[in-house]
């Protein structure tokens, strides 16, 4: 007789953690939000942990919660996860005031905000048989997609020596 699930909003290789309310401004916790965005679980916890920044130790919590939601309700390997997304919002502001001269009143807001991150499993590709043979390495190539020249001195003319 209760209510209905929610249907699911995320991908089946994606995993989701929220933390609402924590002490500190949107601006500030976006800070340690973009230090993680894209990067490995494993290498994003170790820059939380060794953050300066205050905030980095609730953001580690929050990021822990996301990887253990991954691998408890999702099923996913915590080896292959990535942090694909980590957004960063408003939440309630705290209005107070300061004393000022003559009677008047200066005003303070204390910010609240809110963070969303989302893992996702993301297996890496061995390189194929015919790249490997080449000495184990891809061939460099530059932004046209050609590869370089050999022989830079070629495409350049040489320059006429001065006489002292």
């Amino acid at each position: 007789m209760g209510k209905e699930s929610r249907a699911r909003v995320l991908k089946d290789h994606q995993a989701m953690a929220i933390g609402r309310n924590i002490r500190v401004s949107p601006r500030k916790l976006n800070l340690v939000a973009q230090t993680i965005r894209g990067k490995r679980v494993e290498r994003a916890l170790n820059e939380l942990s060794f953050s300066p920044k205050r905030i980095a130790k609730d953001v580690k919590k929050i990021l822990q919660s996301a990887i253990a939601n991954a691998e408890n309700n999702h099923d996913l390997d915590v080896d292959d996860l990535v942090v694909s997304e980590a957004s960063v919002g408003k939440n309630l502001v705290m209005k107070r005031f300061h004393p000022r001269a003559r009677g008047n009143a200066g005003g303070i807001e204390k910010f609240f905000s809110q963070i969303t991150i989302i893992v996702e499993e993301k297996r890496e590709e061995e390189p194929s048989k015919a790249e490997a043979k080449a000495d184990g390495k891809p061939a460099a190539k530059t932004s046209k997609g050609k590869a370089p020249a050999k022989n830079a001195a070629a495409k350049k003319p040489a320059k006429a020596k001065e006489k002292k």
